[in-house]
C-alpha cells in the first residue's frame, strides 16, 4: 500500500518541490524563520505537490492505462479505487496546506504554493495537456511557484537571487520533459497527447530541446552576478555543461537511450545547481 501511495502522489516530484523551496528560502536574504516555519513551508510544499500529482493520476487514468510508462499506476490496476472520497481528500490536503501557511508564514507563500498546485493539475493536466505542445510549457510554471513560495516566506521583496532560480525552473521542465518525450514518443503519439516530438517529430524536437537548454544554463549562470559565488557557479556549469552534452549526442540520436540520459542529465544539472546554492549559503553565511 505504501508503495502505491507513493506513486499516487507522485512524492518524489513533491520531494524536489519541497527541496528548491527550501534552497529558495536559504538564499533570500531577509529573516532567519524559526524551526516550525520551515517545518510548515516544507510540509505545505510537499502536501500541495502531493495533491497536485495525485489529481493528475485521478483525471488522466484512461490516458494512464493506455501507455505503457503509465499502466502500472494504482487507479490503472484497481490497487487503488478510483472514487469521489479522493477528490475530497486531495482538495483537503491543498485546503489544509494553503491554510497552515498563511496562519504560520504569510499569505504571499500560501499563494504560491497554491498556484503551484493550480497550474500542475488544472492548467496543465485539464486545460492544456491534450490540446497544445505548449502544455509543459506553460503548466510547467508549477515548479517555478516552489522557489518563489521559499523566497516569499522570508521577505515580501523579490530579490533577483529567488526570481533567477524560478526562472532556471521554468526552463528547466521544457528540456526535462521533451527529453522523456523523445524517449516515449510512441507512448504520447499513440494516445493523441500533442507532445512536441509528436507534433514536431523528434529530430526538430531535440533542436529546441538544446536551444532551451542554453538559455536554462545561461540563465542559471546569472545568479553568480548577484551574490553567489564561485560555489554556486561551479554547480551551474558543471551541471548545465553536461545538460548541453547530452543534448548534443540527442541532435545526432533520437533513439530512447540517449533521449533517457538527456533526462537523467537534467535531473543531475538540477541537483549540481542546488547543491551549490546551499554550498555556498553554508560556507559564506557568516
Amino acid at each position: 500500500m505504501l508503495k502505491q501511495l507513493v506513486s499516487l502522489f507522485k512524492f518524489r516530484i513533491g520531494v524536489m518541490m519541497m527541496i528548491t523551496a527550501l534552497v529558495a528560502m536559504m538564499v533570500t536574504p531577509g529573516r532567519s524563520l524559526n524551526g516550525l516555519e520551515i517545518l510548515v513551508l516544507a510540509l505545505a510544499v510537499l502536501a500541495s505537490a502531493a495533491a497536485a500529482g495525485a489529481f493528475n493520476q485521478y483525471y488522466e487514468s484512461d490516458l494512464d492505462a493506455r501507455m505503457q510508462r503509465t499502466r502500472d499506476r494504482p487507479f490503472v490496476t484497481g490497487a487503488l479505487h478510483k472514487n469521489p472520497v479522493w477528490l475530497v481528500l486531495i482538495v483537503s490536503l491543498l485546503a489544509v496546506s494553503a491554510v497552515a501557511t498563511t496562519l504560520v508564514l504569510n499569505p504571499t507563500t500560501a499563494l504560491w504554493i497554491f498556484l503551484g498546485a493550480f497550474f500542475y493539475a488544472v492548467v496543465y493536466t485539464v486545460w492544456l495537456k491534450r490540446r497544445t505542445w505548449l502544455n509543459i510549457v506553460i503548466g510547467g510554471a508549477s515548479g517555478s511557484f516552489a522557489v518563489l513560495a521559499g523566497a516569499a516566506a522570508v521577505s515580501p521583496i523579490m530579490e533577483p537571487v529567488p526570481i533567477l532560480l524560478a526562472l532556471v525552473l521554468f526552463f528547466w521542465t521544457p528540456s526535462h520533459f521533451w527529453s522523456l518525450a523523445i524517449a516515449r514518443h510512441d507512448d504520447y503519439a499513440a494516445v493523441g497527447v500533442p507532445m512536441l516530438p509528436v507534433v514536431v517529430g523528434d529530430q526538430r524536437a531535440a533542436k529546441v530541446v538544446l536551444a532551451n537548454t542554453l538559455a536554462l544554463v545561461t540563465v542559471s549562470i546569472l545568479p553568480f552576478f548577484f551574490g553567489l559565488s564561485w560555489i554556486y557557479l561551479a554547480g551551474a556549469v558543471s551541471g548545465g555543461g553536461y545538460f548541453i552534452y547530452t543534448n548534443l549526442q540527442m541532435l545526432k540520436d533520437q533513439s530512447p537511450k540517449i533521449a533517457m540520459k538527456s533526462f537523467f542529465a537534467s535531473l543531475l544539472q538540477l541537483v549540481l545547481l542546488l547543491t551549490g546554492a546551499v554550498l555556498d549559503v553554508l560556507v559564506f553565511s557568516g
